[in-house]
């Protein structure tokens, strides 16, 4: 039925409902007990009248009591409402407004005093100042405003007692209306920490033949229907109450529930760095603190998809490369060096083109070791599917049966390293490996890859022709300074140690589970 509507509307009429049915019960339980006394009362009055008519005495009193408190609990949620939105002011004030939702309606000041004159009796609730000066009435102009109630009634404390009402009996009670306003005057009047300001005044007339003998027949059950008018009035009171607390409690709830639901569409439409502010430790806190973590690991797993795309693109793209120089590029030097060699074993040793051929040559073999090299780097292994030992030494075995060179390897396995120290050692072996044999021409290389005390030793060693340090000349420090990068990144070092004709030795160290 309710679907319709908000949110926060539907959780107003839970509270209104909800508020109303505990009403109703303690209404229902209050008039199951009334009617037992009530029966009870009538039996005891077949044996005993006198202790019937006590009985309903007392009964009549409870009901003064029950509806001045009830006068009076009700004002004063109004007037300390009415405190909260306008602070500092009057008592007199704020027991006019509460009058307003109350007792009765306000009106102009009657020369009377005292209580009106009228053919009939009701119930009669006051309300007046502390000094016993009427505020207002129900009903209305049952005591003039500006009267006094009686001398009797001015108390701060509840009290209670009997007097007469255009000539009929009547049970009266007062009690204090009491409100807790931080902000106004504290004055004298003090009741266990709240402040008085006014007095709820209640005449009840006594029914009449109440306490002389009367025939069970025509006897009533007047506390019933007070009961009742009372659990109406608060009932009436209740459902505005009720509705305006329940929009009021629930309007944080709201807002961030929308937040919530405004976050979740930015995330649907794509937007995985939507945050929503986490505003507290209870349920909804956690589910915006869950929410967060979600869009953190989404974006993070979108990110990861990212770099995995643009990785299978790049070996993709290298091994097309790869191909293209094999089945090309590489074809001609292999096809210039054969009509090289047959140039030179065609001219005679005294010949000077036969020195050029020779160099020609050598030249056209050189130039077909680096692209091998050059090659084998871009060719893509894939460590995720065969790991790092496996991977390395079909790096190996590839240089080995491409160009001819003997590579030794002693590598520890199985190595437990991180992922990007698996991909670092396996791009630093073969930037080395590939360096050594486009710049060393060497024989042999050796490879160790040892893992000790939390940490991975790389060494690889060739026997060719080494260099200076200090005089790359370009040839070597890019691949040296890329190798650099990739290790201090991780949190390791390198350290190159080399000599013309003495061979090269790459030493690099690693944390073993660096991230």
């Amino acid at each position: 039925m309710f679907s319709r509507f908000g949110l926060r509307f539907r959780m107003a009429v839970s509270y209104v409902l909800v508020s109303a049915a505990a009403v109703l019960l303690v209404e229902t339980v209050l008039l199951a007990a009334t009617v037992a006394q009530i029966r009870a009362a009538d039996q005891a009055a077949l044996q005993a009248q006198q202790r019937a008519a006590a009985a309903e005495a007392d009964v009549n009193r409870v009901k003064t009591n029950s509806l001045a408190l009830v006068t009076a609990n009700a004002e004063a949620h109004d007037a300390s409402d009415a405190a909260a939105r306008a602070p500092g002011r009057p008592d007199e004030v704020l027991l006019t407004e509460a009058a307003t939702n109350g007792v009765g309606e306000t009106a102009p000041p009657k020369a009377s005093e005292g209580p009106a004159v009228g053919s009939a009796f009701e119930d009669v609730q006051v309300l007046a100042t502390i000094d016993g000066r009427v505020i207002a009435s129900s009903p209305a102009g049952a005591y003039a405003l500006n009267s006094r109630l009686p001398a009797t009634a001015i108390s701060l404390s509840p009290a209670a007692g009997l007097t007469q009402l255009n000539g009929l009996a009547a049970n009266w009670s007062t009690t204090p209306v009491a409100i807790t306003d931080p902000a106004g005057d504290r004055t004298a009047a003090q009741d266990r920490g709240r402040r008085v300001i006014g007095i709820a005044y209640v005449v009840v007339h006594v029914p009449e033949g109440s306490g002389k003998p009367q025939d069970k027949k025509a006897q009533g059950n007047p506390g019933i229907g007070s009961l009742v008018t009372a659990g109406v009035i608060i009932l009436i009171l209740l459902l505005p109450v009720g509705g305006l607390f329940g929009l009021f409690s629930t309007a944080r709830l709201i807002r961030r529930i929308r937040r919530l639901a405004e976050g979740t569409s930015a995330m649907a439409d794509g937007d995985l760095r939507t945050r929503i502010p986490v505003s507290g430790g209870d349920e909804v806190g956690r589910l915006e603190q869950a929410f967060n973590s979600m869009a953190e690991r989404l974006d993070a797993a979108l990110e990861v998809q990212r770099k995995a795309a643009g990785s299978e693109a790049q070996r993709a793209e290298r091994a097309r490369i790869a191909r293209e120089l094999h089945d090309s590029i590489s074809q001609d030097p292999f096809s210039a060096s054969l009509l090289a060699g047959g140039l030179r074993k065609a001219l005679p040793p005294s010949s000077e083109l036969r020195h050029q051929a020779e160099s020609m040559e050598l030249s056209l073999v050189r130039t077909m070791r680096e692209m091998g090299a050059m090659l084998l780097e871009l060719r893509p292994i894939a460590l995720e599917d065969s790991g790092l030992a496996e991977a390395l030494g079909e790096l190996c075995r590839a240089y080995e049966a491409r160009l001819g060179i003997s590579i030794s390897t002693q590598i520890d396995d199985p190595l437990w390293l991180g992922a990007p120290v698996e991909h670092a050692v396996f791009r630093v072996v073969q930037e080395a490996i590939g360096n050594a044999i486009r710049h060393g021409d060497p024989d042999a290389i050796e490879l160790r890859v040892a893992v000790a005390d939390g940490r991975v030793a790389v060494t690889v060693h060739d026997d060719g022709h080494g260099f200076d340090p200090l005089m790359t000349n370009g040839r070597h420090g890019m691949g040296l300074q890329l190798m650099r990068e990739r290790i201090n990144e991780l949190g390791g070092a390198v350290e190159v140690v080399s000599a013309p004709e003495r061979g090269t030795t790459v030493l690099v160290l690693l944390p073993a589970g660096a991230l």
